[in-house]
């Protein structure tokens, strides 16, 4: 489909239902959809728990919430069946997503996960992604013409940064969770870090969700200077506060886009994953650290739950004065 065709239509559906991360990487899409014609009804389906990413987001007229309730979900199915959609475009594009879109009426479009690309650069490390665009990029490209602009990702939020946050400088945040083992830089090492930090003059804040609080609260608990704001998945403070860090030292993970949004500096560490999947921190600024002299990256193009390999190179290659170092020169390069 070519984007002159946008101008007549009036109503489209995007369909991500997940994850928080993938859902952030839509929002340029989104930015780009509307500019094409500013008269468009853009409404997203996404499930109820990562509504707030886009809830203030101005291109959205309308959010649609899948639930974990299976009842809701069919009344919702059953709405969403009776209305018409000029067209649909699923960005998810997993078995559940085309068995939604299957049921829906409008023209349907679908994005492009390179899924045999990334099997093969996983098990014989063949490389045919080597000049692939970001995701935000492949989602637009369902639809022929469109332009992204410069911006980067949008996370909007109107809530004010906490106030234990308020009161100091020289932040730096530590987001040390993932949600797959081979994506976590170690604890241990999260810790050294933090240390390094407090002994030369930053102060440190912790971020993370439900799933990280273990994490948070095991640095927290080996330096008691450090901030922990990790909280019950709310996004929005989160975002609130990262706005006030000099950077932001992050796992590829969902607050790694988060963090991407806020305008705030990126250091990522990249474990059994590499840019080439497309989810690299996008449009801000950012250096990814990560060990390029493994020949078993990647082992997996989601995370693993432990290292074929046993070694967790990967990783553990990464030493905490080297990230430091890192950051030192990052900062001081604008």
């Amino acid at each position: 489909m070519h984007i002159n065709r946008l101008k007549d239509f009036k109503r489209i559906l995007i369909i991500r239902l997940s994850s928080l991360g993938d859902i952030l990487l839509t929002t340029p899409f989104l930015r780009a959809l509307k500019k094409s014609n500013p008269q468009l009804n853009i409404e997203f389906l996404l499930r109820q728990q990562y509504k707030d990413l886009l809830i203030k987001n101005p291109n959205i007229s309308k959010l649609h919430l899948f639930s974990r309730n299976d009842f809701e979900n069919l009344n919702l199915l059953n709405k969403l069946r009776r209305e018409h959609f000029d067209l649909i475009i699923d960005l998810q594009n997993n078995f559940r997503s085309r068995g939604i879109t299957s049921k829906l009426r409008g023209e349907k479009l679908r994005f492009d996960k390179k899924s045999f690309q990334k099997v093969l650069l996983v098990k014989t490390k063949i490389n045919l992604l080597r000049n692939a665009p970001p995701i935000p990029v492949r989602y637009a490209n369902v639809i022929d013409g469109i332009e992204l602009d410069n911006s980067g990702l949008d996370l909007l939020t109107d809530k004010e940064p906490s106030h234990e946050i308020q009161s100091n400088d020289n932040l730096i945040g530590l987001c040390p969770g993932a949600r797959h083992f081979t994506k976590r830089w170690p604890v241990e090492y999260f810790i050294e870090l933090g240390k390094l930090l407090i002994q030369n003059k930053f102060n440190v804040v912790l971020f993370g969700g439900k799933i990280d609080k273990q994490y948070c609260e095991r640095i927290a608990n080996e330096i008691p200077q450090a901030l922990n704001l990790c909280n019950d998945d709310d996004i929005l403070q989160t975002a609130a506060d990262m706005k006030l860090c000099s950077a932001i030292i992050c796992n590829d993970s969902g607050l790694m886009h988060a963090a991407s949004s806020t305008g705030t500096k990126v250091l990522t560490i990249f474990g059994s994953s590499v840019r080439e999947f497309g989810f690299a921190p996008y449009n801000c600024k950012s250096i990814i650290l990560e060990n390029n002299s493994l020949s078993c990256r990647p082992c997996s193009h989601i995370g693993r739950e432990s290292c074929p390999e046993k070694h967790f190179g990967c990783m553990k290659e990464i030493k905490p004065e080297f990230v430091y170092n890192e950051l030192l020169k990052f900062l001081k390069n604008d």
